[in-house]
Formats: C-alpha cells, sequence, structure tokens
C-alpha cells in the first residue's frame, strides 16, 4: 500500500480540539481510528495552511483544510514462516482460520516464531494492508496455544476497528466445545452454592465473577469478587460419560472474553478440564465409572480439552453476517469416543 494524502475541512459543530475533529471528520473507508490520527499529529503528519500541527489539542475552525499524510506500512520485523494453515474463509479483508493445538497465536517472549502470525505473514506473501501502521495481521482475539478451532484476523485498518469493536461490544457469537471432569449439575447442592454461580432455563450453568492475574503466579487468572474484570461464561451438558456419570462434554459460550475464562471459571466451580495442567488440578476418574482404557486416556490428554467450534460475526465491510463452525478435532474425538464405550446408549 502506497503512501497517501487525505484533505479534510472542518465542518460546523465539530469538536474544538484537533484529534476529536480530525477523527469525526474523517471518511469511515479511510480507517483512522482517533489513536492512530493522534499518533500522525504527533509525528508531524497533519499540516493545515501549509504549517504542520503537531499539537492534538490544537483549537480547529469551521471551513479549515487539514492535510493527512499517512505513509505506507512499515515492514515488521516478525519473519514470514511457511507453516500449513487450514484456511476457513479469506476476503481482502479478513480471514478465518481453524487452528490447530500447539499454534501460539502471536509472537512473544518464549513464543518469538513458529507462530499463527509468522504462517499468515508467508501465506499473504506480501499482499497486506496496514493495520495500525504497520504491515501486519490484526489480532483481535486469541485463543490459548493448546486450545484448538477457530480465530478471525483482520487484514486491513477498517476490518480491524470493525472486528475489535464487535468483541468490545460483546456482540460476537463464539461458542466452545469442552471435557470437563464431572458433571455440572442443577440438582447438585454443592454447585449451587458456589458463590458466582447459578442455572438459568434448560439447565444452563452461569458463572458470573471478576477475574485478574493471580498475586503469585503470572500465568494464571484468579476468581475475585471485588476489582479485576467482569467475566461470565454459560454452559450446558451436552453429554455426561460413565456410570456413575464422571465426566461431560459440555457447550460453553462468552458473555465476555478474558484470559483463560472458561478453565478458570470451569476450574471455579469444580469442574475443571480434562488434561488442564494449569486449572484442572489432579483430579482422575475413577476407573470403575469409565473403565480403565478411558481414565488412563483421560490421564494422559496432553492439553486442555477445549475447542473453540463456532464463530459469528458481522463482516465489518460488508455487513453480511458470517457464521463458522469447526468439527472436534481427532484427539478429542478419539477420547470421547473412549468414554462413550462406559456408557452403551451413547455408543
Amino acid at each position: 500500500m502506497e503512501s497517501r494524502i487525505l484533505h479534510i475541512t472542518i465542518g460546523a459543530d465539530a469538536p474544538e480540539r484537533l484529534d476529536k475533529a480530525l477523527a469525526r471528520e474523517v471518511p469511515e473507508e479511510a480507517a483512522l481510528s482517533r489513536s492512530r490520527l493522534m499518533r500522525l499529529i504527533a509525528e508531524g503528519a497533519v499540516r493545515c495552511k501549509g504549517l504542520v500541527v503537531t499539537d492534538q489539542k490544537a483549537k480547529v475552525a469551521e471551513g479549515e483544510v487539514y492535510e493527512i499524510a499517512i505513509g505506507a506500512p512499515a515492514p515488521v520485523e516478525t519473519v514470514a514462516q511457511d507453516i500449513p494453515l487450514q484456511v476457513i474463509w479469506e476476503d481482502e479483508d479478513l480471514i478465518v482460520i481453524d487452528k490447530p493445538a500447539g499454534l501460539v497465536v502471536h509472537p512473544a517472549p518464549g513464543s518469538p516464531d513458529q507462530t499463527l502470525v509468522n504462517a499468515l505473514l508467508h501465506h499473504f506473501g506480501g499482499n497486506l494492508s496496514g493495520v495500525g501502521g504497520e504491515a501486519r495481521p490484526g489480532i483481535v482475539h486469541r485463543i490459548d496455544k493448546d486450545t484448538s478451532g477457530l480465530l478471525v484476523v483482520a487484514k486491513s485498518d477498517r476490518a480491524h476497528h470493525g472486528l475489535a469493536a464487535q468483541f468490545e461490544a460483546h456482540s460476537v457469537h463464539r461458542h466452545y466445545l469442552a471435557l470437563c471432569n464431572g458433571v455440572p449439575d442443577a440438582n447438585d447442592p454443592r454447585l449451587r452454592g458456589c458463590k458466582g454461580t447459578n442455572f438459568e432455563a434448560g439447565g444452563v450453568l452461569k458463572i458470573t465473577t471478576q477475574l485478574a492475574r493471580h498475586k503469585t503466579d503470572r500465568q494464571r487468572q484468579a476468581v475475585l469478587f471485588q476489582g479485576g474484570r467482569h467475566a461470565v461464561t454459560r454452559a450446558h451438558v451436552v453429554e455426561s460419560y460413565g456410570t456413575p456419570p464422571a465426566a461431560a462434554l459440555i457447550d460453553c459460550w462468552l458473555e465476555t472474553g478474558r484470559t483463560h475464562q472458561i478453565r478458570v471459571h470451569l476450574a471455579h466451580v469444580g469442574h475443571g478440564l480434562i488434561g488442564d495442567q494449569t486449572y484442572g488440578g489432579k483430579r482422575k476418574l475413577a476407573v470403575k465409572a469409565v473403565g480403565a482404557e478411558a481414565a488412563d486416556a483421560v490421564a494422559a490428554f496432553p492439553r486442555q480439552a477445549l475447542h473453540a467450534a463456532t464463530l459469528g460475526f458481522e463482516h465489518p465491510v460488508t455487513g453480511e453476517e458470517l457464521s463458522f463452525t469447526s468439527p472436534l478435532p481427532e484427539d478429542m474425538q478419539a477420547l470421547i469416543t473412549l468414554l462413550q464405550a462406559g456408557n452403551p446408549d451413547l455408543r
């Protein structure tokens, strides 16, 4: 994408501050957020009557014309790497990926490369619009390294802003399938007495808490009831396994989207996910309930049994309603097959 000049005329009743006025007057197709405009002002990319304006609080007047120089997206240091991707949908503004378990979404300390972002840069082959002034994919949400499933990524500024707004408004529809220890049962007095939980119509478990980083382990999240960030998870049992029931496949959906939210919330109510080494605890399934083969497979499952199965949102540019589904990955399906062997009616 080449550099370009935008000419913006201040209209009637515009905000007095330059940054706010430009944010109002810039056409939507320019896909310039107020924070991006503030950076451009600070960088000397805004002029009025031939003079550079670097004060974002400068007063504006109706009829003034401002020039905004928007440079070509800067290359990023993250390298493109040929990593296979399962692409579910792609157009010029966004891409939907079915991410395998084990793939980190974004480079970070400890995972500098071999991430989804590295793979996307190779996939795009340089044909990528600028996001935030850089030639990079726009990550608007993430799923954990060892969680599989659907993820949408912006390829342009206009898509990035539109998708980010939908995630902020909690209007994106996300359903996860998970295998948990035990069965969340509305008739369980322990569960009904657990703080932050209640049951809605149809046996839907609703978990409402605050979440924040753990005080002593910064890699974990902790449940709070004061401070932190508001978090709401709902879950419904799809199938239960064992005699007596010892595990369940549950459908979880998010009202909010916090780090590790489903994993933390299910652990809080005593139904941590199978395979979750961080939150799942040391709980083992009884051999008498599910059989030795299934019990051993559950104990050896190498990741949290969590899959982002459904993703729905409004296309940020066309307005089309999009919805995608991803089948359970082979490892979770194989585990379910073993668990079902203890329930003859589920075979």
